[in-house]
């Protein structure tokens, strides 16, 4: 069984954190919630 990270808020902080978190530990699985339509890409 995989660790799970859940991310709230998908601006650059929750993505960037979630990158870090992904690079870190590959098999993480890792789900992020936003409350708008747009989600950064950038991190």
């Amino acid at each position: 069984m995989s660790k799970r990270i859940v991310v709230i808020g998908g601006d650059g902080a929750g993505m960037s954190a979630a990158s870090q978190a992904k690079r870190r530990d590959p098999s993480l699985d890792i789900i992020a919630f936003e409350k708008g339509a747009i989600v950064s890409y950038s991190a």
